[in-house]
């Protein structure tokens, strides 16, 4: 199968580093195409960004039509409900992912994002999906995103601090690495501090290949109904659906 994975924000270094972490956990007959938009945020940091960047994740999708899956590799989940309305293929959101994940190897995780102002947002998504009762708490290492890609910052550091007083405070018995930068420390992490630590980028690929095994598409039934046919003016011109068009899967 092929699965496209989309980094919402504009910085090449990070899409790289998802699409390793994407390929570790892939079996040996999934291709894995990591993406991301030239135009929009470097880095998804609250509310504000996430809304400059959905048209760059409808923007690759439409260029990678014959995909079979596609993952939306930035924690808040960035555009996921629109990406679902756009194909019938399985669209997965690493932060849904990574928490229904956490649920089936522990009876109350942690969320260890980057900054405090992302914290709301995951909130959020936890009392949406239904899993908020299984989350301990939402923390931030007030790690700026764009760090996470400096050699050299005590970015890693901070993160396993916060970790360290999840388990400590929260009683956390899992932790959930809130954000698709952090995707290279899951295993360490897990090692360093005896609990299971989730990357949401394996998760979700992980749970792609599993609905397209299965032969789950997209329901086009309600709120994930195909976009109904209209003009868009200006910029967003280009994007605009033609009458009851999705993203075909194959």
């Amino acid at each position: 199968m092929r699965i496209v994975v989309i980094n919402p924000n504009t910085t090449a270094s990070m899409t790289a580093k998802i699409g390793e972490a994407a390929a570790s956990v892939a079996s040996g007959a999934t291709e894995i195409i990591a993406v991301n938009p030239a135009d929009g945020p470097p880095s998804i940091e609250g509310y504000f960004d996430e809304v400059f960047a959905i048209p760059g994740i409808i923007a690759e999708m439409g260029k990678a039509p014959a995909a079979d899956a596609y993952v939306i590799a930035c924690f808040d989940d960035t555009g996921l409900d629109a990406a679902r309305c756009a194909t019938e293929a399985p669209v997965i959101g690493i932060g849904e992912a990574a928490f229904h994940m956490a649920s089936l190897v522990a009876g109350k995780f942690s969320v260890v994002t980057t900054l405090a102002r992302s914290v709301p947002a995951i909130e959020h998504n936890l009392a949406k999906y239904g899993l908020a009762s299984r989350c301990a708490k939402v923390r931030s290492s007030e790690v700026a995103v764009l760090d996470l890609e400096q050699p050299g910052s005590n970015a890693r550091h901070r993160i396993s601090e916060e970790i360290a007083r999840a388990i400590s405070e929260d009683k956390a018995e899992a932790i959930v690495l809130g954000c698709a930068g952090m995707a290279d420390l899951a295993h360490s992490l897990s090692e360093e501090h005896g609990v299971p630590v989730l990357d949401g980028v394996v998760c979700a690929v992980t749970l792609a290949e599993g609905l397209f095994k299965v032969g789950l598409r997209t329901s086009k039934v309600g709120g994930y109904a195909a976009p109904r046919g209209k003009r868009f003016a200006g910029i967003f011109a280009s994007l605009s659906p033609a009458e009851a068009e999705v993203v075909p899967s194959v």
